[in-house]
């Protein structure tokens, strides 16, 4: 019954994300950047009751109350593609570093880039942390918070890797706060599991 729901969810995610970002782009166009991440807020609420509905997979924020005041960095464990879905619900308005090759995805590459995430060459080493200090920089500026992935892809839960510095040295540069976030994700969507 698990793999039926899962299969589900699959299809449904990919049909949903091609078909509501060809909507989002057209909807950029009419929109003020303030206002689009309401509507990328909607893709995720849609996903994350759709894998209540097929998968019975729910979930729990917990700490909120402890974020502090204004826009900062957040550090993001990635085991999953659930905190790619959930990452919208839990900080406001925010921008993501993120792979630059996620952007040559047709319709949602074009959606990614209306929010403007920081797309770094992750090969490019130092001028790209130099491109995330730099576009973080305006990015918290403008009210956002950066979320960053510091191992740089998925890692199972219980594994880690070299944390990148980007988002550490971002900090220091702008005085801004690192806020970690932990869950649980991995150990129930597993990298390339169903």
């Amino acid at each position: 019954m698990q793999l039926i729901g899962s299969l589900i969810f699959t299809v449904f995610l990919f049909l949903w994300t091609f078909c509501y970002a060809i909507f989002f782009v057209t909807a950029c166009l009419f929109l003020p950047f303030r206002r689009r991440f309401v509507l990328a807020r909607v893709w995720s609420i849609v996903l994350l009751w759709a894998l209540k509905w097929s998968c019975r997979l729910d979930y729990r924020i917990e700490g909120t109350e402890n974020l502090p005041a204004g826009n900062h960095i957040a550090l993001w464990k990635h085991s999953s593609s659930w905190e790619t879905i959930a990452m919208t619900l839990v900080f406001p308005r925010q921008v993501w570093v993120l792979k630059r090759e996620l952007l040559w995805i047709p319709a949602v590459g074009w959606g990614i880039r209306q929010l403007h995430a920081i797309a770094i060459d992750r090969k490019s080493g130092h001028s790209a942390v130099a491109q995330v200090i730099e576009q973080g920089k305006q990015r918290l500026a403008e009210g956002d918070w950066i979320i960053v992935f510091p191992e740089g892809t998925r890692m199972p839960p219980g594994q880690t890797r070299r944390y990148g510095a980007s988002g550490a040295l971002l900090a220091i540069e702008t005085g801004r706060l690192i806020v970690p976030v932990a869950h649980n994700a991995g150990a129930y969507w597993p990298r390339r599991g169903l």
